[in-house]
């Protein structure tokens, strides 16, 4: 077992809810870059894309994998883990494979509910956490150490 302190509920739930205006902003960004391409190459026939619910939901599905996947993969921490200060770690590492980041990113997005466990579960998983060996952990930085301090003074 790590010394690494398991996240709570309130904590990811957060993180959670900002990944989630994350995602969507990214979404809104790639909207209006399409609007802006179609008003540039015919402007006198332009009017705002309207995309169909089907391929609505798509976009945000695939974004919100796509970012949640490739910052796991990049350092471990989302924005809302890096504002919570909370990291995603795998079962032997502190990194967690591409694969393992995008499966637990599709769970996330399909089923994130499963994150309610967090509160009930004596370890603090979830049951993303549980399935794929993954762990959030708290990412606060090491206190210094008193040979450090010394050798400021």
């Amino acid at each position: 077992m790590s010394d690494q302190e398991a996240a709570g509920i309130v904590s990811r739930g957060v993180a959670a809810v900002i990944d989630l205006v994350v995602a969507g902003a990214i979404v809104g960004i790639l909207y209006a870059g399409v609007a802006l391409t179609q008003l540039m190459l015919h402007p006198s026939a332009f009017r705002f894309p309207a995309p169909s619910a089907f391929f609505s939901t798509s976009v945000m599905f695939g974004v919100a994998v796509l970012y949640l996947a490739g910052c796991w993969v990049a350092s471990g921490r989302t924005a809302g883990a890096v504002v919570m200060g909370l990291r995603v770690v795998g079962r032997r590492s502190d990194r967690v494979s591409p694969a393992v980041a995008v499966l637990r990113a599709v769970a996330c997005v399909v089923f994130p509910i499963g994150l309610a466990l967090v509160a009930v579960d004596g370890r603090r998983r979830s049951v993303q956490d549980v399935v794929l060996r993954t762990r959030v952990v708290y990412a606060r930085p090491a206190a210094p150490s008193r040979t450090t301090e010394t050798a400021r003074a």
